[in-house]
C-alpha cells in the first residue's frame, strides 16, 4: 500500500519548491507484540543472533510503515519515490529485548538545503510503557538541481561534519552482495524502494544498477562487531551507493567501522556504549 501511495503521490510533488514546510503531523503506533517471523528473517539477513536482544537497528524497522505514511501524505513536501538515504544516528536508552511491546512515534523534523537537492531529517521514537528507550535521527536526499545553499545554511544534517572515520581502518571481513540482496532485505524490512530491486526500477531514478538499503549496510557492519548487544549508540553516514552485485569489504577499529569497495568509501559510523556515553570506563 505504502508503495502504491508513493507512485501516486510522487508526480504530484516538485522537490526544492520554494517555502516549502513540513507538516506537524505526528505518526503514531499503539504498543503491539513484535511478529517474530520478520524478526527472524532481518536476524537471518543481516547476521544478527537469533533469538537475542532486539537489534539496535530494528525499531527503525517497526517505525518504517508510519515514516511512510507520513512521507506518502498529501502535505509532504518531497516526492517518496526515489529518497536517498544519507545519514542515520540511533540511540538506545536501555537494551530491548524481542518480547518487548514497542509505541512508535515519527515524525519530520526539518528541511534542509543539500548541494544535490534537499534533504529532510525524520526522527523515530519508540516508548515502553511510556518510557522513551530508543530514537532516531535519519536524512533523506530528495535530487534535483539546486544552487549552492544560501550563505550560513548547511549542506547536510547537523553533525555531519563530526566524528566519521577519515583514515583508511583496517580490513575486517570481504563480503559478496548477490543481485537480489535488495528484494531479500525488502522483504524482510517491508522497504520496497524502487531503487533496491530491480536494474530497470533504480534507473528510473538514475542509478545503473539496483542498490543496496543503507539500512542494511547498517545493521550488517553492527552485526559483525564484537558485542553488538553492547552497542547503544551509532552514527552512520552513506557516502556512495553499494551497486548490485558487489563484493565489499568491512574495516574497523576501535574509532569506528566502513564499508568499503572498489576504490570507494560507501559508509562510515563510529559506535558507542552505555559506558562510554554515560562519560564512564
Amino acid at each position: 500500500m505504502s508503495l502504491v501511495r508513493a507512485t501516486v503521490t510522487s508526480p504530484f510533488k516538485r522537490a526544492g519548491r520554494p517555502g516549502a514546510t513540513l507538516p506537524a503531523d505526528r505518526a503514531v503506533l499503539p504498543a503491539a507484540p513484535i511478529a517474530a517471523g520478520p524478526l527472524a528473517s532481518y536476524n537471518r539477513i543481516c547476521g544478527f543472533t537469533d533469538p537475542g536482544p532486539l537489534p539496535l537497528t530494528y525499531p527503525h524497522v517497526l517505525g518504517f510503515p508510519l515514516a511512510m505514511r507520513l512521507m506518502t501524505a498529501r502535505r509532504f513536501p518531497l516526492p517518496v519515490a526515489g529518497l536517498v538515504h544519507t545519514w542515520i544516528e540511533i540511540t538506545r536508552h536501555r537494551v530491548l529485548h524481542p518480547t518487548d511491546m514497542l509505541e512508535l512515534a515519527v515524525y519530520a523534523q526539518q528541511l534542509t538545503p543539500h548541494r544535490r537537492g534537499t534533504e529532510v531529517t525524520v526522527a523515530t521514537e519508540a516508548r515502553l510503557a511510556g518510557e522513551l528507550v530508543w530514537e532516531s535521527r535519519s536524512g533523506y536526499l530528495s535530487r534535483h538541481t539546486r544552487s549552492t545553499p544560501p550563505a550560513g545554511r548547511p549542506s547536510g544534517p547537523p553533525g555531519s561534519a563530526h566524528g566519521t572515520p577519515a583514515a583508511e581502518l583496517p580490513a575486517v571481513a570481504e563480503w559478496r552482495l548477490p543481485g537480489d540482496l535488495g528484494r531479500r532485505y525488502g522483504a524482510a524490512s517491508g522497504d520496497r524502494n524502487p531503487i533496491h530491486l530491480y536494474p530497470l526500477t533504480a534507473r528510473l531514478f538514475g542509478f545503473p544498477r539496483a542498490i543496496a538499503h543503507g539500512m542494511w549496510t547498517v545493521a550488517r557492519c553492527l552485526a559483525e562487531s564484537p558485542r553488538p548487544e553492547e552497542v547503544h549508540w551509532v552514527r552512520a553516514d552513506f557516502k556512495a551507493p553499494v551497486l548490485l552485485p558487489a563484493t565489499v569489504t568491512y574495516a574497523a577499529d576501535a574509532t569506528g567501522f566502513q564499508l568499503r569497495g572498489t576504490g570507494r568509501v560507501h559508509l562510515t559510523g563510529r559506535t558507542g556504549s552505555a559506558a562510554a556515553r554515560d562519560g564512564r570506563s
